[in-house]
C-alpha cells in the first residue's frame, strides 16, 4: 500500500517521535502518516481506531491504525486527535487477512476493515458503565464501630477479595443498598466503575453430550487424514465430498473435539445461519462455549458474542460468512459446511467470497480448512483436481441407508390436474397420498416467492413492472401488493392494464403464497407449514417451524431453497420438486450447477429413516443435464460435463472473472463514463507484454437488467487465466479515469451475480 502525508493546508508542527500509518473507510489505495502527540504516545497501538483531520476542511475522521514507526515522514504532517477504542480491535492476523482482501478485490482497506467489524463492536452497543464495591487494602486504624449487617457485607467483601455488583452484595447477605453505602462511607470499602455487558448472553444449557458415532470405512478413512491434518498443525485444505447423510457433521464435530482438546479454537460457517439450528445444538453438545455470530442478532449481541469470542472465552464460532473474521486468539480449524453456497458471497463492497477468504485466513495462521459439500462448487472440485485440494470421499449414507430413488415426472406428458390449481401434478399428488397416510412427512421445494410471479395483459403484451427496476413485480396476496424483490418497491393491485387500459390483466406465474392455497384445498386436514423469507420474518420462527416438523406436528412443509439445506427428518419419506425449471434458463453461465446443486441438496432430504423414502422432480426439460444427473445423484458426471463446457469458453475455473459494473441515475452520465472506462482497458492492455498471458475484454454493454433501483446500468466482463495480469490491467484503468460525481464504478472479482 502506497503511503501519503496528510497534508491539506499547513499542519501545525507536533514534537513527535512517532507516527501512526492510519487507513480510512475510502475507496483509497493509500495509507495515510500521521503525527502521534506525545501524551497519546503510551496508549496508541495497532488495530486501534483514532480520530484525524482528513480530507477538505481537516474534518475529524475515525480511521484505523495499520502501523507504527519512529521514522519520521519526509514532510511534515498532521497529528491526530484522539484514540477511539481503550485495546486494539483487530488482531495481527486479521490485519494481514484484511490487507490481502483490499489487494485482491480491488478496494480500500479502510472499506474493510470497516466492513468486517460489526457496528455492535464499533458502537460499543450493549456496554455500560456500572459501580461495583470491593474492600479496602488497607483498612482506617481503629476499626469503625459496625453493625451486624455492616459486618455481614465486609466480611463478605473480604472473602471474595474481588471487585463485586452491589446487587450481587444484597442478595448474598442480604442488606440493602443503604448498608454498602455505610461501609463505604467508613473507608472499608470502595467504588470502581466497571464496564460491563448491559445484557450478558444466557449461558447456553448444555445437554449431556452425545456419544460420538460410530464411523463407517468412509468415514474412518477419511476421519484418518483429517486427524494427520490436525496433529500436523499447519495450512491443508480439504475438499470433503460426501452424499447428503453420509456423516459429515460428525467428522466436523470430531475435528473440532480434537482442537479444542489441544487448546485452540476453530470457526465454523454455514449458509444460513438461521436454518441450521440442528447444526448449532449438535455444536453445543460437544463443545463448552459455543459463540454464535450473524446479521439477524442485534447490534448488542453481536457485540457481545465478538467481545467475549477476542476475549478467548469461546471454543467454537458457528456463524454465516462473516464469521470467518472473528477474533481469535489461538485459531486452529476452519470447517466450511456446504462450501458450494451462493450465499457466502458478499455483493456489496468488499465483495468477498468467504470460503475463498477462508482458504486464505487458513493459509496465513498455518491451520487446515474443511470444505464440506455433497455437491461441491465446480472450483473447489477442480482445485482439488489439480492436487491443489485434498479430497476425501464419502460415497455411502451413514447405517448403510440406500439413497432414496428419483422419478421425474415430464410435465409435457403429464394430464391436467384435476381440482383445484395446477402446480401438483396427478402423479406427485398421489405420492403425496400414500406418503401421508402410511405416516411419513413431505418436503415440496418452489425456489419462488409471492402469490402471482408477474401480472401481463394479453391484449397488448404489457408485463407489469417496477417503477424502479427493469424486473416485473410479484403479486403478494397476503399483503394485497405487488412488490419488487430487488429493491422492495410496492405498489396496489391493478385490473386494467396501465397502457392499454383493457380490464385484461392476468395474475400469472406460481409461487409459494399460491401453492400454499392449492395444498389447503388438496390435502384438507393437514398440516401444513410454508418457509421462505415472507413467513419467517420473526424472530424464532425458523425454528418453531422445524421443531413442530421434527416432533411430528406439521405433515408437509414447502418453500424456497431454505428447506433444501442442513435438515434432517428421518420420517421424510417424500420429497417433491415443483418445478426444476427455475433458474435453470438464467443468463449466468452457473445456472446449471445452480440447479444440480439445489436439486440434488433437496432430494438429500428424503430417505434418513428406517422408512426410507423418494424423490419427484416435475419439469418440462427432464433431458437437461443438471436435471437428469442430479436424479441419478450422479455429481462426478455431471461435473465432468459443465466443465468440458466451461473450459472453451474461458469461464471459472479455468480463468479468472471480473466484472465491473457502472451505474447512475443519469443513463447517459453512466454510458458516458463507461466509454471512457472502455478507453482506459484498452491503453491498459495495449501496454501488457506480449509474453502475458490471454486476455479477454466484454464491453460496455447493457446490463441483462439494465435499470436496477433506479439505476442505469452498463457492464464489462473480463476474463485471463492470470489472476496478477487481470489485477494489473485494472488497477491501471481505475487510476486512470475517476467516475464524475453521480456516477458508480462497482468491480465484483469472482462474481456469482451475472445480472
Amino acid at each position: 500500500m502506497v503511503r501519503a502525508q496528510a497534508e491539506l493546508f499547513s499542519p501545525p508542527e507536533v514534537d513527535a517521535a512517532l507516527f501512526a500509518e492510519i487507513v480510512f473507510d475510502r475507496p483509497l489505495t493509500t495509507a495515510y502518516s500521521y503525527a502521534v502527540p506525545p501524551e497519546l504516545a503510551p496508549a496508541v497501538r495497532v488495530g486501534q481506531r483514532v480520530e484525524a483531520p482528513f480530507g477538505r476542511g481537516d474534518r475529524t475522521t475515525i480511521g484505523y491504525c495499520v502501523g507504527l514507526t519512529n521514522e519520521k515522514p519526509a514532510r511534515a504532517v498532521k497529528p491526530i486527535h484522539r484514540i477511539v477504542d481503550g485495546e486494539p480491535l483487530l488482531t495481527e492476523p486479521l490485519l494481514r487477512l484484511t490487507r490481502w482482501m483490499a489487494d485482491y478485490y480491488l478496494c480500500g482497506w479502510g472499506q474493510v476493515l470497516q466492513a468486517i467489524l460489526p457496528a455492535g463492536v464499533r458502537t460499543r452497543a450493549g456496554l455500560r458503565r456500572r459501580t461495583f464495591v470491593r474492600a479496602v487494602r488497607i483498612p482506617p486504624d481503629p476499626l469503625p464501630r459496625l453493625s451486624p449487617k455492616q459486618a455481614a457485607v465486609l466480611s463478605y467483601l473480604r472473602r471474595t477479595g474481588d471487585l463485586i455488583d452491589p446487587e450481587a452484595i444484597m442478595r448474598e447477605v442480604p442488606c440493602g443498598a443503604a448498608v454498602i453505602e455505610a461501609v463505604v462511607a467508613k473507608g472499608l470499602a470502595e467504588k470502581e466503575l466497571v464496564t460491563v455487558e448491559s445484557e450478558p448472553a444466557p449461558k447456553a444449557v448444555r445437554e449431556a453430550p452425545a456419544p460420538p458415532l460410530a464411523l463407517n470405512e468412509h468415514q474412518q478413512r477419511a476421519w484418518d487424514a483429517i486427524q494427520s491434518a490436525l496433529r500436523a498443525g499447519e495450512f491443508r485444505p480439504i475438499l470433503l465430498h460426501g452424499v447428503t447423510g453420509s456423516g459429515k457433521t460428525e467428522l466436523y464435530l470430531r475435528a473440532i473435539e480434537e482442537v479444542v482438546a489441544a487448546g485452540r479454537e476453530a470457526i465454523v460457517l454455514v449458509p444460513e445461519i438461521s436454518l441450521t439450528p440442528q447444526t448449532i445444538e449438535r455444536f453445543r453438545g460437544r463443545c463448552s462455549t459455543v459463540a454464535v455470530l450473524h446479521s439477524h442478532l442485534s447490534d448488542a449481541a453481536r457485540g457481545a458474542q465478538w467481545r467475549k469470542v477476542s476475549s478467548g472465552g469461546v471454543q467454537v464460532v458457528v456463524g454465516a460468512r462473516s464469521a470467518i473474521f472473528a477474533p481469535t486468539r489461538r485459531l486452529g480449524l476452519i470447517v466450511i459446511d456446504e462450501e458450494h453456497e451462493s450465499t457466502f458471497k458478499q455483493e456489496s463492497t468488499p465483495r468477498y467470497h468467504a470460503r475463498d477468504v477462508a482458504v486464505m485466513r487458513a493459509r496465513l495462521e498455518g491451520v487446515p480448512i474443511l470444505l464440506g459439500s455433497a455437491t461441491p462448487s465446480l472450483e473447489s472440485w477442480h482445485n482439488a483436481e489439480r492436487g491443489a485440494y485434498e479430497r476425501l470421499s464419502l460415497p455411502e449414507r451413514i447405517a448403510a441407508l440406500p439413497m432414496p430413488p428419483v422419478r421425474i415426472v415430464d410435465l409435457r406428458h403429464e394430464p391436467p390436474s384435476p381440482g383445484p390449481g395446477r402446480a401438483i401434478s396427478p402423479t406427485l399428488e398421489r405420492a403425496m397420498t400414500a406418503a401421508l397416510k402410511a405416516g411419513g412427512q413431505v418436503i415440496l421445494l418452489l425456489n419462488r416467492r409471492g402469490f402471482s410471479t408477474h401480472l401481463h395483459c394479453p391484449a397488448c403484451g404489457h408485463v407489469v413492472q417496477c417503477e424502479h427496476c427493469d424486473l416485473p413485480l410479484v403479486y403478494h396476496q397476503k399483503r394485497a401488493a405487488l412488490v419488487c424483490h430487488y429493491c422492495g418497491f410496492e405498489a396496489a393491485p391493478v385490473q386494467v392494464c396501465p397502457v392499454c387500459q383493457k380490464s385484461t390483466v392476468k395474475y400469472q406465474g406460481l409461487g409459494t403464497e399460491k401453492l400454499a392455497q392449492e395444498l389447503a384445498q388438496r390435502f384438507p386436514g393437514r398440516t401444513i407449514e410454508r418457509m421462505d423469507s415472507d413467513a419467517m420474518s420473526r424472530p424464532g420462527s425458523h425454528a418453531r417451524v422445524l421443531d413442530a416438523f421434527r416432533d411430528g406436528k406439521v405433515d408437509i412443509l414447502f418453500g424456497t431453497q431454505m428447506i433444501a439445506k442442513g435438515l434432517d427428518f428421518p420420517n421424510v419419506t417424500l420429497v417433491g420438486v415443483v418445478n426444476a425449471d427455475i433458474g435453470l434458463h438464467r443468463p449466468d453461465f452457473r445456472a446449471a450447477e445452480r440447479t444440480f446443486q439445489l436439486l440434488a441438496q433437496v432430494a438429500g432430504r428424503a430417505g434418513r429413516g428406517p422408512k426410507g423414502g423418494q424423490v419427484l422432480i416435475q419439469t418440462y426439460t427432464p433431458e437437461h443435464p443438471a436435471i437428469a444427473l442430479a436424479a441419478g445423484h450422479n455429481f462426478e458426471r455431471f461435473a465432468e460435463l459443465e466443465l468440458a463446457h466451461r473450459k472453451p469458453h474461458g469461464y471459472p475455473p479455468y480463468q479468472r472473472l471480473v466484472r465491473v459494473v457502472i451505474r447512475s441515475r443519469n443513463a447517459p452520465a453512466a454510458e458516458a463514463f463507461a466509454d471512457r472506462f472502455a478507453g482506459a482497458l484498452r491503453v491498459a492492455l495495449e501496454r501488457r507484454p506480449r509474453s502475458d498471458a490471454p486476455f479477454r475484454l466484454l464491453g460496455p454493454a447493457e446490463a441483462p437488467v439494465f435499470r436496477l433501483n433506479g439505476f442505469a446500468r452498463y457492464h464489462f466482463q473480463l476474463q485471463s487465466p492470470s489472476s496478477a495480469q487481470l489485477h494489473d490491467v485494472l488497477r491501471e484503468a481505475l487510476a486512470a479515469v475517476r467516475p464524475p460525481h453521480g456516477v458508480d464504478c462497482q468491480v465484483d472479482v469472482d462474481p456469482y451475480d451475472m445480472l
